[in-house]
């Protein structure tokens, strides 16, 4: 059976302190949760009903054992998923100290991480180009053999192949660790958008695929380059989403932050929802910030994906339109 949303690239174990509010030197005890974003993502949208699978790698470790385990109870597939022999699964460390200030340090990662040794000759492209929406990162594009993997994915669902309610989404997802410049980012992500029907990013990441300027101007590059839907982030002024024909600004729904990074894996899962539900873009919008929010107020990412009554409750709360429920949802 295809699924619904079928994401590619990164994996790890995230280690989040208990301790709210110190540095990392200080933190007394931890805990640990499955996090990467592109398996964050499909988390994200197996809570909101959708038949989720990841292709990545892990080490041929217990911590690899522990990631396969995490994505069965939350009911993703895992079945695009081998160890790497030689490799150790990555670990993420993060100091929480909100509202703002959430430092990542990647370990098992330099020189390579499994998940950037996914290659062409192992990928399903069946499964990729039956998938209803298949998301992709620009940090699966920073090293081969992951990066020719990832081309050659995308090379397999022409865009002019796509199926009504069939998407292709690329998440901007620049982390400056993982690249030599931002030229080299640049040149690498101009060969996937041709590939690609929504691009997702803050400004920043907007910038390193298509340039500085205005979101607005932004959103108008990546439509340029054959985009349907250019969705920039606007930080504290919410998210905007234009089309050729549609421009849409979603507030943000404040709430009290606790741990931040997840939230843009709740937004991308439950925007994945809204598109395969056919909702109006606006609807779509709201309904992946109030996600988002709601993944920002708590202290793990995977673990704290919401569902949808927690989204439609928090909707309805702030006076948000509610979408109604969706009966192909399995």
């Amino acid at each position: 059976m295809a699924h619904d949303l079928l994401t590619m690239g990164r994996i790890s174990v995230d280690i989040y302190p208990n301790d709210i509010g110190v540095g990392l030197a200080d933190v007394s005890s931890f805990g640990k949760y499955l996090g990467g974003s592109p398996s964050n993502v499909a988390v994200a949208a197996a809570r909101h009903g959708r038949r989720s699978a990841i292709i990545t790698r892990t080490g041929e470790d217990p911590f690899g054992e522990y990631l396969h385990r995490e994505l069965h109870k939350f009911g993703v597939d895992d079945s695009f998923i081998t160890a790497v022999p030689g490799l150790q699964t990555p670990a993420t460390f993060c100091a929480i100290m909100p509202p703002e200030d959430f430092p990542l340090y990647f370990y098992g990662r330099f020189p390579t991480a499994p998940d950037l040794q996914i290659a062409a000759d192992e990928l399903n492209l069946d499964a990729i180009r039956a998938a209803g929406i298949f998301w992709s990162t620009v940090t699966g594009l920073c090293q081969e053999p992951s990066r020719s993997a990832h081309l050659a994915a995308h090379e397999a669902r022409q865009r002019e192949n796509l199926q009504a309610g069939q998407y292709t989404v690329l998440d901007l997802d620049y982390r400056p660790m993982f690249w030599a410049s931002e030229e080299e980012a640049r040149e690498q992500v101009s060969k996937i958008l041709p590939h690609v029907t929504v691009a997702i990013g803050n400004d920043k990441e907007c910038a390193v695929a298509v340039g500085e300027g205005t979101p607005d101007e932004q959103a108008d590059r990546l439509l340029e380059a054959g985009v349907e839907i250019a969705v920039v982030k606007l930080g504290p002024e919410g998210v905007m989403a234009k089309t050729r024909t549609e421009r849409v600004v979603s507030a943000p729904v404040p709430v009290e932050t606790v741990n931040g990074l997840g939230a843009g894996d709740a937004f991308g899962g439950a925007f994945c929802h809204g598109l395969l539900s056919g909702w109006p873009l606006g609807l779509v919008l709201d309904y992946a910030n109030a996600s988002g929010a709601l993944v920002a107020s708590r202290l793990s990412c995977a673990d704290a994906m919401p569902t949808p009554h927690e989204v439609n409750s928090l909707l309805a709360e702030r006076g948000r339109n509610v979408p109604a429920p969706v009966e192909a949802v399995r």
